[in-house]
């Protein structure tokens, strides 16, 4: 006779959500007053994205946005996490905000919680005003300035409703994919520039969570999402575990230092001053990148690999074993580290699926942040999803993803975690940046030729662990 599963039970109050971003889905770009984001010019380049692809349409969530909101209600979905567009609430990047714009989110707030669907706000998912950009953009310390007073426009419309807050998503893509690497909007490759925009996306944090609470209730909760890295070495030998610490501060400790800990990691200040001598750093910044926070956002997808770098790669060669980790070779200062693929089943990302990251980068930052309430932001996988004759869409490789990760989850959960919600990326497939729409990450399917949804078979089993609280055994 076999024993009886212990059943797998989250929280009475843990929030059960899915995640998008406002380029990534809303389309509408010429609308309502909305100008251009680096995104915008980023996407219109030629040789930027996959088969030129842009988010002039994307899925057409400005005007689809009911039957979306209805769509996650019929799923049993508690939360929404969404961002909004800079632009379409404030075009320029300076000056007073666009109603318009700003009616456009009310409308979508209003029917969240019509449909008792709890809202979650990102201030920023890349996609800075273009006219910010032409000014200098991200390296420029008058950015974060004007994030904040754009944070508190936003605030003010929208404080009354919407009690979760994220300043920004994931500053390390904004920084060295933007500016360093340039595989993402604007597209640049200066390694200063990177770290410059890295501190200023701190600053932009730290004045933007202090205008959040100049204009909103107390209530409020305000957080940022960072996508840290899980960082492991293919050894234990001094060299490789130099090189991890390396990688540790560029992708961790340059966000968390000042953000947690109210200050930049000695070690990076080391390795990167023969970049930069961070000089922009000025007198009452961390104080102010390190206001306390409400709670904290993490966002997980694969864990990184490193070495040391052998002595033939130092002097310009590749630094990264290829399957998707080339993102990280432009960094500053990593000619001495070397990526790996590590071993195992991978997505359509070239990413390989290991669950006990997630795990581990909650039980990390249960030690960072103290006190701090954790929720998982972003987490999901993308597959090669395609219809059947009957028009389902199974996707029997997600749903797996999703119980692996779950059930890490749960084990922090036990092991004293305190994370209150988990958010799926995505709601639904949408415009995957310099992808294009190459990238399937949606437990919705959309057909981009007539932008009908259709529910993945993972939509309806996620949707199951919302309603009851639970996971089903992987077999049910």
């Amino acid at each position: 006779m076999s024993e009886p599963v212990t059943p797998v039970t989250f929280p009475p109050a843990f929030l059960w959500g899915a995640a998008t971003s406002a380029y990534q889905i809303e389309g509408a770009v010429r609308e309502g007053g909305r100008t251009p984001s680096i995104w915008d010019t980023f996407s219109h380049t030629p040789g930027r994205t996959a088969r030129g692809e842009t988010g002039d349409i994307a899925v057409d969530h400005y005007h689809r946005y009911r039957e979306d909101v209805a769509l996650m209600a019929g799923l049993g979905l508690t939360a929404y996490r969404f961002s909004v567009s800079w632009t379409r609430v404030q075009p320029t990047g300076r000056g007073p905000a666009v109603q318009r714009g700003l009616d456009f989110y009310r409308r979508l707030v209003d029917e969240l919680l019509a449909h008792g669907i709890k809202p979650a706000l990102t201030l920023y998912h890349w996609d800075l005003p273009q006219e910010l950009e032409d000014a200098g953009g991200w390296p420029e310390r008058d950015t974060a300035f004007r994030f904040a007073e754009y944070a508190a426009m936003v605030g003010e419309a929208l404080g009354d409703r919407v009690e979760q807050w994220i300043t920004l998503n994931e500053p390390w893509c904004s920084a060295f994919l933007g500016y360093a690497s340039g595989i993402h909007a604007p597209g640049r490759t200066d390694p200063e520039a990177s770290l410059r925009a890295a501190h200023h996306l701190n600053l932009a944090h730290g004045l933007g969570t202090s205008a959040l609470r100049s204009v909103m209730p107390s209530r409020n909760s305000v957080a940022v999402s960072l996508n840290s890295a899980v960082v492991r070495t293919v050894s234990r030998d001094p060299a490789d575990l130099a090189a991890a610490q390396k990688i540790d501060d560029l992708a961790n400790g340059i966000f968390h230092g000042p953000m947690l800990h109210g200050a930049y990691p000695r070690t990076l200040l080391e390795a990167t001053s023969s970049v930069t001598d961070w000089s922009y750093v000025r007198d009452g910044d961390l104080e102010a990148i390190g206001r306390p926070l409400d709670a904290l956002g993490l966002n997980y997808y694969t864990p990184a690999l490193v070495s040391a770098a052998p002595e033939e790669r130092k002097a310009g060669g590749p630094r990264a074993d290829g399957h998707g980790m080339s993102v990280f070779s432009p960094w500053p200062c990593t000619d001495d580290v070397m990526f790996h693929q590590t071993p195992g089943e991978r997505t359509e990302m070239g990413w390989t699926v290991d669950p006990t990251g997630l795990h581990e980068l909650i039980t990390r930052y249960t030690r960072e942040a103290p006190g701090v309430p954790l929720y998982v932001t972003e987490n999901g996988a993308a597959y090669d999803d395609k219809p059947d004759a009957e028009g389902r869409v199974h996707d029997p490789e997600r749903i797996a993803y999703l119980h692996a990760h779950l059930s890490a989850v749960h084990r922090a959960l036990a092991d004293g975690a305190d994370v209150r919600g988990y958010f799926l990326w995505s709601l639904m497939d949408n415009f995957e940046w310099s992808y294009g729409y190459g990238r399937r990450f949606g437990a919705v399917y959309v057909d981009y030729a007539t932008l009908e949804r259709t529910p993945k078979s993972s939509a309806w089993w996620y949707g199951r662990v919302a309603r009851g609280g639970h996971l089903p055994p992987l077999e049910d």
